[in-house]
C-alpha cells in the first residue's frame, strides 16, 4: 500500500513509499482510509519520535474509512462500516491507504456526516468535548475563557460552552475575530497587544472567569491563575500551570489535565471505549446542525506533508483534512 513514512524523527524525513498492508488481529480491524485530519500532535511526534516506534512509522492519530477485515472475537462492528477512530500514537497511524486500529475506539459514521467533518472532529472535538463535558464541573457556572479560539480544540470548545449558556471569552487574532464570534464566543481579546488578565478582570468586574480552557502552555496556564474567579476551574492540554507561588487556601483552584491519547497508553477499558462515545456525542452534532465542523480546507493525499507544514506556523483556522483518493 501506499503511505507517508518517516524514516526518522524529523517531518524533513517524511516520505511517500510502498508498504505491505497490515492485516488486523484479535479486537482490531483493517480500515480502507478516505480521510485523515491533520492535528499538532502529528508534526510534533513526528519532529520528536517516540522510542517505541519501529521505523519506518507511518503517522497520523485521526481517520475515517470503511472496515475491509475484521479481527477475530468482534461482532459489534461488520465488514463495509464506515467508522471514525482516534487512534494510539504508539502504533503506526492513518496516513495510508490501510490502516489498523481498535475497534474499541471506533465510532460508526452516521449517513448524514461526511469523511471530512467526521475525522475533524476526532482529536481537536474529543479533546474540547472532554474538557467542556466531562472534566469541567460546568453546573451553575456563568463564564468561561477558551484560549485560540481560532484553533481546532478552541473552536470546537467554544460551540459547546455556548451550547451549555456560558458566556464566552476567547483570544485570537483580529483576522479572526469574525471566525470565533461565528462559532459563539461573546467577546475576543487580541492576545497579541492586550494583557489579557487586565481584559478578563475588566469585563467580569474584577471577579474573574469561572472555567478556563488552557490549549497554549504552561506559561498561560500559570498567567490563568490570575484569571480564575474563586473555586474556578482550570482545564489544560499543553502543560500545567505553576502553582508553586500562589498562597494555599486562597484562590482554592480546580485543576484538569486533559489528555486524549492518554486513554490508549493506559489501557484502560473505559477510557478506550469513552473515545468512541465522545465520537458519537459529537456526530450526533454533526448530524443535527448544531455543531460547525470547521473544516477551512481540504488537501490532497500528496499535499499532506503541505498540510503538517502549514499547521507548524500556529497560524491555520480550523481544521485541515486530507483526502486519501480523488
Amino acid at each position: 500500500m501506499k503511505a507517508w513514512l518517516l524514516d526518522q524523527p524529523g517531518l524533513e524525513h517524511l516520505h511517500i513509499g510502498e508498504v505491505e498492508r497490515p492485516t488486523p488481529g484479535a479486537g482490531e480491524l483493517l480500515i480502507k482510509v478516505e480521510a485523515v485530519a491533520l492535528n499538532p500532535v502529528d508534526y510534533k511526534v513526528g519532529t520528536n519520535g517516540n522510542p517505541n516506534w519501529s521505523y519506518p512509522h507511518i503517522l497520523g492519530v485521526d481517520l475515517v474509512g470503511e472496515v475491509v477485515e475484521v479481527g477475530s472475537s468482534l461482532a459489534n462492528i461488520i465488514t463495509g462500516s464506515r467508522v471514525a477512530v482516534h487512534t494510539s500514537l504508539g502504533n503506526n497511524g492513518g496516513f495510508a491507504e490501510y490502516a489498523v486500529v481498535d475497534a474499541r475506539a471506533c465510532a460508526v459514521v452516521p449517513p448524514e456526516v461526511s469523511d471530512d467533518a467526521a475525522a475533524a472532529i476526532l482529536c481537536a472535538g474529543m479533546t474540547a468535548y472532554e474538557a467542556i463535558m466531562q472534566k469541567l464541573n460546568t453546573r451553575d457556572k456563568e463564564t468561561i475563557l477558551v484560549h485560540a479560539g481560532a484553533g481546532g480544540v478552541g473552536g470546537y470548545a467554544i460551540q459547546l460552552a455556548k451550547k451549555l449558556g456560558l458566556k464566552v471569552f476567547t483570544t485570537a487574532s483580529p483576522d479572526n475575530f469574525d471566525w470565533v464570534t461565528s462559532l459563539g464566543a461573546d467577546v475576543a481579546i487580541d492576545y497579541n497587544v492586550e494583557d489579557v488578565t487586565e481584559k478578563i478582570m475588566e469585563l467580569t468586574d474584577g471577579r474573574g472567569v469561572d472555567l478556563i480552557l488552557n490549549t497554549v502552555g504552561s506559561d498561560v496556564a500559570t498567567a490563568d491563575l490570575d484569571r480564575l474567579a474563586f473555586s474556578g476551574q482550570l482545564a489544560y492540554i499543553a502543560g500545567p500551570p505553576d502553582m508553586s507561588n500562589m498562597k494555599g487556601f486562597t484562590l482554592s483552584p480546580s485543576i484538569h489535565e486533559v489528555a486524549l491519547g492518554a486513554a490508549h497508553a493506559s489501557e484502560n477499558e473505559r477510557a478506550i471505549r469513552n473515545l468512541a462515545y465522545m465520537a458519537e456525542e459529537l456526530m450526533k452534532l454533526l448530524e443535527t446542525g448544531e455543531l460547525n465542523d470547521l473544516v477551512t480546507d481540504v488537501l490532497p493525499f500528496e499535499r499532506l506533508k503541505d498540510g503538517l507544514e502549514q499547521l507548524q506556523t500556529r497560524k491555520v483556522r480550523g481544521k485541515l483534512i486530507v483526502r486519501m483518493r480523488d
